[in-house]
């Protein structure tokens, strides 16, 4: 798969030129660029709940073990390697639910939906950030609709429910996990909503809405009696590949990351919260396009009239070639499985 989006991005910068995100650096006020030369494709992120100020992430094809993050200075300060789970197939998530675990979502599946099942991982959140190996429970997880490829999974932080956002170009589906996950058998998930084409999720730290990212835009919707509510657009920065979303861990700003060396996490603060943008000009939850290091214009934001529509036609230009490029590969991609428990 990294062969795959190399040649996707790459293709896609070259039509892209004039909402490309320029690299700013790790002291940058609006986010953070990952200095761990380990993580190359970081497909998930979270914010801790222990440790303010500290970001869970992971590559999607690695060993069993994830990276917290400091997220003033983009240093790694501890890896958490996980016991009692195989070897992962496809890492795509990572949430922090209220009962003091890390849930990481071995959910994707590039075969557009050919495995019969896929995994969830919770451990707990260590104490003390060092290097260390923790015991992790490893869940079994199957679609009431069958298999389908997925990037998103979400605690919420109120009821510790799981869901995951299944992707596909075309719409796919919100699912919801049992009320509590069993380490026997499989748990099954069932579809509650229709969302679009979703790489990445998040619910606000007081459970009230939840941001579905996608590669080139991002949506808010409100959340009651765990159901989707309306939505609306959310300002977000384009990337070269747009993998992840959270909230910081007090609701003022969500963070939005991307693979790659080194790859940049753009902080953008949360409409209503009184968060104002930084100085230097960098992406805002209000309107208007930031101009200063690291911001790049955003999303969705049509305040530029003419240069607005100039722009997103360029985005949809590249939408296409994505999907031409995706349908170009057919069903290739990964493997088989690779031995994990729980099969």
């Amino acid at each position: 798969m990294a062969s795959f989006r190399a040649s996707t991005v790459l293709a896609a910068a070259l039509l892209l030129p004039a909402v490309t995100v320029p690299t700013a650096s790790a002291d940058d006020p609006d986010g953070f660029t990952l200095q761990d030369t380990r993580i190359t494709e970081s497909s998930g992120l979270a914010a801790s709940r222990a440790h303010p100020g500290v970001y869970w992430t992971h590559n999607d094809q690695d060993e069993p073990r994830v990276f917290a993050v400091d997220g003033r200075t983009g240093e790694t300060v501890a890896t958490v390697t996980l016991r009692g789970v195989g070897r992962p197939r496809d890492m795509e998530a990572i949430s922090v639910g209220p009962d003091g675990y890390v849930y990481v979502g071995d959910i994707g599946d590039n075969l557009n939906g050919s495995w019969s099942h896929v995994w969830v991982y919770r451990f707990r959140e260590p104490e003390l950030l060092r290097d260390q190996a923790v015991d992790a429970t490893q869940y079994t997880v199957r679609y009431e609709d069958g298999p389908r490829d997925a990037e998103a999974l979400m605690v919420h932080p109120r009821t510790g429910r799981v869901y995951i956002a299944s992707k596909n170009e075309e719409g796919g589906g919100l699912y919801e996990g049992p009320a509590k996950l069993s380490a026997q058998g499989a748990n099954v998930f069932r579809r509650v909503g229709e969302v679009p084409w979703v790489t990445d999720g998040a619910f606000s730290p007081d459970g009230t809405r939840l941001v579905l990212r996608g590669y080139f835009s991002a949506r808010g919707y409100a959340w009651k009696d765990g159901r989707l509510g309306p939505d609306d657009r959310v300002r977000a920065p384009v990337l070269a590949q747009s993998e992840s979303v959270t909230y910081t861990l007090d609701g003022s700003a969500l963070l939005f990351g991307t693979e790659g060396e080194r790859a940049r996490v753009v902080r953008v603060p949360v409409e209503g919260t009184g968060a104002a943008p930084s100085p230097s000009g960098g992406p805002s939850g209000g309107s208007g396009t930031g101009t200063g290091p690291g911001s790049g214009p955003t999303a969705g934001d049509g305040a530029d009239g003419g240069g607005s529509a100039y722009t997103l036609g360029l985005v949809a230009l590249g939408a296409a070639l994505l999907l031409g490029l995706r349908r170009l590969r057919g069903r290739g991609g990964k493997g088989g499985g690779r031995g994990a428990p729980g099969a």
